[in-house]
């Protein structure tokens, strides 16, 4: 069966929720969990480069700080379960591409992950992230709302 199982967060509840599932799932199946939360870069413009810079310092800053929170929250919920854990940032424009190639990388054979939990229009499309995860993936893809 499943063998490692990819949990990316963004920090929602609803990505806490799929977090709780995959560590469940691992539990129960005996696998190990990666944990991954990926930081989209401020997108600058030409103009204005010196202003930007400083806000770009500082939103990596806080970016990177938020994301080593919600990677410490997984590895506690991995703990206290007694499941083994380990857990990354990445860094990219397009989160699911990082997604699926985080997946790739480091041998996930499973990605559950958080839809939006939206209504309607919405709901069929889950969240764009999800979506094209769910497009680009070559392993299956679990989504808990």
């Amino acid at each position: 069966m499943f063998q490692r199982i990819l949990l990316p967060i963004d920090g929602s509840d609803l990505s806490l929720r799929a977090v709780d599932t995959g560590i469940a799932l691992a539990k129960a199946i005996g696998a190990k969990v990666f944990a991954l939360h990926v930081v989209e870069p401020l997108a600058s413009v030409a103009y204005f480069t010196e202003k930007l810079m400083a806000s770009q310092e500082a939103y990596t800053r806080g970016a990177m700080r938020r994301a080593e929170g919600y990677l410490d929250e997984v590895k506690q919920r991995a703990e206290a379960a007694g499941v083994a854990c380990e857990v990354a940032i990445a860094e990219d424009h397009r989160p699911c591409m990082a997604i699926v190639g985080t997946a790739t990388t480091q041998g996930c054979d499973l990605i559950i992950l958080g839809s939006h939990g939206r209504s309607g229009l919405d709901r069929l499309l889950l969240g764009s992230e999800t979506y094209k995860t769910l497009l680009s993936s070559k392993v299956p893809v679990m989504v808990c709302r």
